[in-house]
C-alpha cells in the first residue's frame, strides 16, 4: 500500500469524525470511500484505535501549524486573537461538520486511551497557543493567561456545539459577538 492511500484513508476517516465522532469511523465504509478494500486498511492502521489515534494527532498537528501560520502572518497578537474562532467556524462551513477532537472529546469515555491522548492534546496545544497570544496582546497577565485560555477555548467549542446543533452557522457568529461584547474575546 502506497503513502497516497494511507493519506486517502487520513483524509476520509477526519471527514467522517467531524461528521460522526470517533464511534462513526468504519473500515468497511472507509475503505469504499476511498476506493480499497477493508482489509488494506489493516495494512496502515491495525486497529481502530490505531486509527483514531493518527487521526486525532493529525487533526492537532495541522491545527497547531495554522495557529502558528496565523500568528506569523498576522504580527499583531490582538488580530491574532480575533481571528481564532475562525479556525473553528470553518468546519462548520465544510457541511456542518465540528471540530474533530472537540466531537471525539464528546465521547471520551469510550475512547480508547491512545485516542484520548491525542484528543487532550489537541486542547493543550489550542490553550498554551491562546495563554501565549493573550499575554504577548497584553490582554491578560502571564499568570491569568492560562485560565482565560481555557474559557476561551471552552466558549468557542461550545458555539461550535450549539450551531452545528441547530445547522445555523449564524448563531456561531451571534455567539462569538456576545464573547466578544462581554469582553471574553477581544474586540
Amino acid at each position: 500500500m502506497s503513502s497516497n492511500s494511507r493519506e486517502a484513508i487520513l483524509t476520509a476517516a477526519k471527514r467522517t469524525a467531524q461528521a460522526h465522532g470517533y464511534g462513526g469511523l468504519n473500515f468497511r465504509d472507509l475503505a469504499a470511500e476511498v476506493g480499497i478494500k477493508a482489509a488494506s486498511i489493516y495494512h496502515h492502521f491495525p486497529s481502530k484505535a490505531d486509527l483514531g489515534a493518527a487521526v486525532a494527532r493529525r487533526y492537532w498537528e495541522d491545527s497547531a501549524a495554522s495557529l502558528e501560520a496565523l500568528l506569523a502572518e498576522a504580527a499583531d497578537p490582538l488580530l491574532c486573537l480575533r481571528q481564532y474562532p475562525e479556525t473553528f467556524r470553518k468546519a462548520l462551513e465544510n457541511n456542518n461538520r465540528m471540530c474533530l477532537c472537540s466531537f471525539m472529546a464528546a465521547e471520551y469515555d469510550d475512547l480508547p486511551e491512545p485516542v484520548k491522548k491525542e484528543v487532550r492534546t489537541f486542547t493543550d496545544i489550542n490553550v498554551a497557543w491562546l495563554g501565549r497570544v493573550l499575554t504577548a496582546a497584553t490582554a491578560a497577565s502571564p499568570e491569568e493567561s492560562e485560565r482565560r485560555a481555557r474559557a476561551i477555548f471552552a466558549a468557542i467549542v461550545g458555539a461550535q456545539l450549539m450551531a452545528r446543533g441547530r445547522a445555523d452557522i449564524s448563531l456561531f457568529d451571534t455567539l462569538i459577538e456576545s464573547y466578544r461584547a462581554a469582553g471574553l474575546l477581544p474586540a
